[in-house]
């Protein structure tokens, strides 16, 4: 396989599943020596295992990133084991998700912590080594909600596109430095937490997809690729810039996303008659 990031290291917050888990396996095969994070140990070393199992290095790096000193602890231990940070990826997310009215100040503080603050203040941390090293790659993993805001989803569209704007902020300021900043913005990819829901409410699963032009969500693998992208010197003079892997989601004018799903409905109406 073409090592894309050999010799490089990455950090990756919320690495024990999902995306970040995909993308420190995916890192991995390219090259990349990990640092994996996550609030749940046994997960943790199960991704350092399977990391190790196919050749790669890691090491795993417990606690939740809205503690400031978890997120120290992440860049000294990378410094102790590897010597260098190359790419930081702010992965880690959580949050209650209703109406403004309905939402308690936890809430938004829950949020800002997890999603804003943990990949301020990450990145704060990496820099210098990142700035001493020569340079590096910043991937902000923010969403569609980023972009476009849902039906009762704050505060996490509020967080997501603050995130967006951090992105675009902090790529301002160090690209001076060699450091590239990007976000990258998932729209529905299916993860372990969705797969669980899926499964209970099927009919959810297929009434969501009929708006995507690809007529299928996308998978943790698909999206670790395009942080692959960010991440690799394939994308040398990309900063500043919000990818959007959404399968064409924000790509339609809603008159179209209506008569997309009308049409689609229609297909499967007529398909189960025919059966």
């Amino acid at each position: 396989m073409d090592q894309r990031l050999a010799g490089k290291v990455a950090i990756i917050t919320g690495s024990t599943s999902g995306i970040g888990r995909s993308s420190a396996e995916l890192f991995a095969e390219h090259g990349a020596r990990v640092v994996v994070n996550g609030r749940r140990k046994e997960l943790g070393r199960e991704v350092v295992a399977v990391i190790e199992a196919a050749g790669g290095e890691a090491i795993y790096v417990p606690g939740d990133v809205k503690q400031p000193e978890v997120l120290q602890e992440l860049v000294s231990q990378c410094m102790d084991r590897f010597g260098r940070i190359d790419i930081l990826m702010n992965n880690a997310w959580t949050g209650t998700n209703r109406s403004l009215s309905d939402l308690e100040p936890e809430d938004w503080d829950e949020s800002f912590a997890l999603i804003v603050k943990a990949a301020a203040l990450g990145s704060k941390y990496a820099l210098p080594h990142m700035i001493a090293g020569g340079g590096g790659a910043i991937i902000n993993v923010s969403s569609v909600h980023g972009v476009l805001a849902s039906r009762s989803f704050l505060p996490y569209d509020a967080m997501k596109a603050a995130l967006v704007n951090l992105t675009r902020q902090m790529a301002v300021d160090y690209g001076q430095y060699g450091i590239r900043v990007n976000a990258l913005c998932p729209g529905r990819i299916i993860t372990e937490r969705s797969s669980a829901r899926i499964a209970t409410q099927p009919e959810q699963e297929v009434l969501q997809t009929l708006v995507y032009p690809l007529g299928r969500p996308g998978t943790m693998r698909e999206a670790a690729y395009a942080a692959l992208f960010l991440a690799s010197d394939e994308a040398s003079f990309v900063t500043g810039h919000a990818l959007l892997v959404d399968g064409g989601l924000t790509a339609q004018l809603a008159d179209s996303v209506g008569a997309h799903v009308e049409e689609n409905l229609r297909a499967m109406d007529t398909q189960d008659d025919q059966d």
